[in-house]
C-alpha cells in the first residue's frame, strides 16, 4: 500500500519522532508505515487522517 505520510509530515516540518509522539506510537512504527513495511490499523489510520485534517483515502492508496 502506498502512502503520502512522509510528504504530509515533511510539509509540517515534523520528524518521525514528532509524528510518533502525536500518534502515541513508536518512531519505528511511523518509519514502518512510511516505508510500506507495515499497514496501520484502522484506528491508527483514522488518527492520522484527523491529525492531518484529511481523509484516509488521501493518505493511503492501494496502487501497486
Amino acid at each position: 500500500m502506498k502512502n503520502r505520510l512522509r510528504i504530509l509530515r515533511a510539509e509540517r516540518g515534523w520528524s518521525q519522532a514528532d509524528l510518533a509522539e502525536r500518534l502515541e506510537v513508536s518512531r519505528q512504527s511511523v518509519n514502518a508505515v512510511e516505508t510500506g513495511k507495515f499497514d496501520p490499523s484502522l484506528p491508527l489510520a483514522f488518527k492520522l487522517a484527523r491529525l492531518f485534517s484529511t481523509t484516509i483515502e488521501a493518505i493511503f492508496t492501494d496502487e501497486p
